[in-house]
């Protein structure tokens, strides 16, 4: 059955008085709440909340504006972190709505991730539409996916679609939980939902340009010094602007400046791949930018990041032990984890079992918990890779098994 309109009513939180029924209800519930937020992603820089849905349970579904409340009730969000920080959230993919909630000083103390939860129950398709229609048999529509929720006023259409996201989480949660229950996983999943309260958003790259597209075949020193160039301009007018940097140029415009190397402004203005709305408007920008790149310090080569572990790209040649420690375990742990029916990266954070792999300690279990690996994981795989350690040391071209 497609799902066009929330079953439950729909409430838009606009006001004082709206904001106070609101807290009320929320008051009056001791089960836990759906939430999620949007984001204009792709149309603006910041990463700031547009829109928080709310869903009590049996209840109301809250669409809470923080434009018109910021002007309405100047305090609204530390009244509402106050009202659920003591309640348990319910999200989908928490790690995309943490940040913006963060922003805002809303922090859970309690949290349920439906889409990690599939994930540890071995569904195949974790994203919230394929839930709600393998689940629930319910088609969510998705029509206003990709829409630019920083506009004003939302129409009926996009707060009927924000509704939805929360109009199913709480049956969604209770589906997902009887399977984790019937393999015997909830207690991983619980565990792995405590562990996201500590979650924080990944610190910014220090040479963020570096992942422009198709960089990474580039050898040329100037070019990479045209990349970061163009690359800082772009951002610079995107946060003055509040602006996505792709809607200036996109990042293929970006990459056509750098390997034409223009010899003059004219020149850039006629490469025909040299597109974005901003392309011809800020056209001195972009050529100030070429002009300025010379004079910029680039490496040829990314810096190391600052983790203590080299990109396990180079082992093979640079650290063929840990290497060859890594190609032992990788396959170990995936046949785990599909006999558990799990994915390897639930199982294990990648990055933790490269730690390890290159630098393992004499208690890999106590490594693995300093690292953050939860319990369950732990009991896991602390035996499946100390015995890829042991085998990895006895393999004949490892120096120190001769």
């Amino acid at each position: 059955m497609k799902l066009d309109k929330p079953r439950s009513p729909v409430v838009v939180v606009d006001s004082h008085i709206i904001f106070d029924a609101f807290l009320a209800e929320l008051e009056n519930s001791n089960d836990a709440i759906g939430l999620d937020a949007e984001r204009a992603s792709g149309f603006k820089f910041s990463n700031r909340a547009y829109l928080l849905q709310i869903s009590i349970y049996q209840g109301s579904i809250y669409l809470l504006d923080p434009i018109e409340l910021d002007q309405h009730v100047p305090d609204w969000n530390t009244l509402l972190a106050k009202a659920i920080q003591q309640k348990t959230w319910l999200l989908h993919a928490a790690t995309q709505d943490l940040p913006c909630l963060q922003e805002l000083g809303i922090r859970p103390s309690s949290l349920i991730d439906t889409e990690l939860a599939a994930r540890i129950a071995g569904m195949e398709k974790v994203g919230l539409g394929s839930l709600c229609a393998e689940l629930l048999e319910l088609e969510l529509a998705k029509e206003h996916s990709a829409s630019d929720w920083s506009l004003r006023p939302l129409s009926p259409a996009m707060l009927d679609y924000a509704a939805l996201d929360v109009d199913v989480l709480h049956e969604l949660w209770e589906k997902i939980k009887a399977s984790l229950i019937e393999q015997g996983k909830l207690e991983w999943a619980i565990q792995d939902f405590k562990n996201l309260l500590s979650f924080q958003p990944k610190a910014p790259l220090e040479e963020p340009w570096r992942g422009l597209p198709g960089l990474s075949k580039i050898k040329d020193l100037s070019k990479l010094k045209v990349a970061a160039s163009i690359w800082q301009a772009r951002n610079a007018i995107a946060i003055e602007r509040d602006v996505a940097p792709g809607r200036l140029i996109p990042d293929r415009s970006v990459m056509a400046a750098v390997t034409a190397v223009p010899k003059s402004k004219s020149e850039l203005a006629n490469n025909k791949e040299f597109q974005g709305r901003a392309s011809r408007s800020l056209l001195a920008t972009w050529w100030e930018a070429i002009e300025k790149a010379p004079k910029l310090e680039v490496e040829l080569l990314a810096r190391e990041k600052g983790n203590g572990i080299p990109s396990h790209r180079s082992w093979e040649k640079r650290f063929p032990e840990a290497h060859a420690r890594l190609e032992i375990i990788r396959p170990m742990m995936l046949e785990q984890a599909t006999e558990l029916k799990l994915p390897i990266e639930n199982l294990l954070t990648p990055d933790y079992l490269r730690r390890v792999c290159f630098e393992p300690q004499e208690n890999i279990e106590s490594q693995l918990k300093d690292l953050g690996a939860r319990k369950w994981q732990i009991e896991l795989v602390a035996k499946i890779i100390s015995e890829g350690l042991e085998k990895a040391h006895q393999t004949p071209e490892n120096p120190e098994a001769a």
